[in-house]
């Protein structure tokens, strides 16, 4: 690499103070502008925000404008995301935000955010019950599943604006859901179990996993983009990973252990079948390369890579479009690392 290229020059942690605590964060998919981010405050009322940031790599900063990146949301949102796509794609950049409902914003540079939709079911009821999570289908990305505390999974196609399909997915709340096939998704739920759901076959749903702890909620859960045979989850209060193989259900693949409080987030790498990243309240966000984990390992796999916050890290996020760098946020802060 030529001497005092750009690439010589960034730095391997970029950092970002919000003016409230960071909840939901995630990346764009896109290639330009390099570096683009939604992070979303935690306040405990009605009145929350989104801020759009972008990395300046030329000044070592993120900006983010306060006139046009941020928008008001009501409640703090559950999770936000970016339109799935390649890299290279052109027009508005869409994003999703869950809460009391599914949010779909757009995004034009240099412009103020727009609200597309606000997407609920609920029409004849002036409440509703909050949404916990949301995955957006990345080879179908008119679809969109959302989780709720009422114990349904609802499939949503946002260019319709209309339900596809509602299920009763689980016996208690429904903490989180993911794709892992054109019309295959899966939930972990406060029953303890994760589920995985066909749109073939609705009428069924196989469980893959359940608590060894009866009644201990489920409430993460990440499928593998690269290899959809394998999936993470978290148990909650719990400083254990639960990896599995959907073809053996119910024993775990492997059971990463070396966190010392609490995990709280977990994201597998979109370029790797094999790397997954976790963090968690002991300010530790760790890497892991799962390429041996079906072979024995004396007290437990340990992780390639450890990164030391400066407080419990609440959450994490893996950029598919800068492979190279993770994102993870404590308190007010945001920080991108290069791995």
């Amino acid at each position: 690499m030529a001497t005092g290229s750009r690439e010589e020059k960034r730095a391997e942690i970029y950092d970002y103070e919000a003016p409230w605590q960071i909840y939901a964060m995630n990346w764009s998919c896109r290639g330009e502008p390099n570096f683009r981010l939604a992070v979303g405050s935690f306040t405990e009322d009605y009145n929350n925000s989104i801020q759009i940031i972008t990395l300046d790599t030329d000044k070592g900063k993120f900006n983010d404008d306060r006139t046009t990146g941020s928008f008001h949301h009501p409640y703090p949102a559950t999770k936000i995301m970016f339109k799935p796509g390649k890299p290279s794609d052109n027009g508005p950049d869409l994003l999703a935000t869950t809460g009391d409902f599914l949010r779909i914003w757009e995004v034009k540079e240099g412009q103020p955010v727009q609200r597309r939709a606000v997407l609920s079911n609920k029409a004849n009821s002036e409440f509703c019950a909050p949404l916990t999570s949301f995955d957006w289908h990345e080879s179908a990305p008119e679809k969109i599943g959302t989780c709720s505390i009422d114990t349904t999974c609802t499939i949503w196609n946002i260019e319709t604006g209309q339900v596809e399909t509602q299920l009763i997915a689980h016996d208690k709340e429904v903490y989180d859901i993911a794709w892992g096939g054109v019309d295959v998704f899966a939930s972990v739920s406060a029953d303890g179990s994760v589920r995985v759901f066909d749109l073939r076959d609705k009428e069924h749903s196989t469980i893959i996993y359940e608590s060894p702890q009866p009644e201990t909620p489920l409430f993460r859960l990440g499928w593998n983009k690269q290899d959809s045979r394998y999936m993470a989850t978290i148990l909650m209060d719990s400083p254990k990973v639960v990896v599995l193989d959907i073809r053996r259900p119910t024993v775990p693949l492997a059971e990463l252990q070396r966190h010392q409080a609490c995990v709280n987030a977990l994201a597998w790498a979109p370029h790797s079948s094999c790397h997954i990243c976790t963090a968690g309240d002991d300010s530790q966000a760790l890497i892991w390369d799962l390429t041996s984990m079906t072979q024995p390992h004396e007290g437990g796999l340990d992780p390639i890579l450890a990164y030391s916050a400066g407080a419990e890290i609440n959450q994490l996020q893996w950029s598919s479009a800068q492979p190279d760098w993770i994102a993870i946020a404590f308190e007010k802060k945001l920080q991108i690392l290069r791995v």
